[in-house]
């Protein structure tokens, strides 16, 4: 069985500038780097996640959601930030396409072919996750749940997260939920066997 690196969303408009920044958010973008060199120095598969919402969504205040209008599917606001280097054969997983849907986890979204991410980890044999990016306490927290649902472990890499903390103390609660649902928190690859 194998391991991957789970780049969630870091995107232009979850950093410093868009139009729903984590505070500080481009500051993980050298750790991620980091990770993102090691990975694939090491060969472990590689997964970008990006919201792609449509411009009419439940999701946005305009339409009865809770969030402002982000990450429209091709506007500026969507693209990954620009400092993050994502190798070449990163699979990039589009989420919070479904107009009706808010997409948060990793495991909502889907390959360029239309694959859903854990039919790919699947076919893969990936069996163990580590989980980076934006936001903490939502598409970080709701992709290791559903990570942890799905039997697989999971790392959290806690130099390489940042939280929005809509209501203060999300973040820390977002950290303590996930690692009762049995994510460990980590700051480098460890190969599983």
């Amino acid at each position: 069985m194998g391991s991957a690196l789970i780049v969630v969303d870091v995107q232009r408009d979850f950093c410093p500038g868009g139009a729903l920044p984590a505070p500080d958010g481009d500051r993980i973008i050298p750790a991620l780097n980091r990770y993102l060199a090691d990975a694939h120095r090491l060969g472990l598969a590689i997964y970008a996640t990006r919201d792609w919402h449509p411009r009419i969504t439940s999701h946005f205040k305009a339409y009865g959601g809770q969030w402002e209008k982000h990450c429209v599917q091709s506007s500026p606001g969507a693209e990954f930030h620009p400092a993050l280097t994502l190798p070449p054969d990163t699979v990039v997983i589009s989420k919070g396409d479904d107009a009706d849907q808010p997409g948060y986890s990793a495991f909502d979204g889907h390959t360029a072919d239309g694959n859903a991410l854990i039919a790919d980890l699947h076919a893969r044999r990936i069996d163990r996750l580590f989980v980076a990016g934006i936001a903490t306490d939502y598409c970080v927290l709701h992709t290791v749940l559903d990570a942890r649902h799905a039997g697989l472990d999971v790392t959290l890499l806690d130099d390489a997260i940042a939280g929005i903390d809509v209501h203060p103390g999300d973040v820390p609660r977002a950290i303590a939920e996930m690692t009762a649902a049995g994510a460990t928190m980590g700051q480098n690859l460890e190969l599983g066997t």
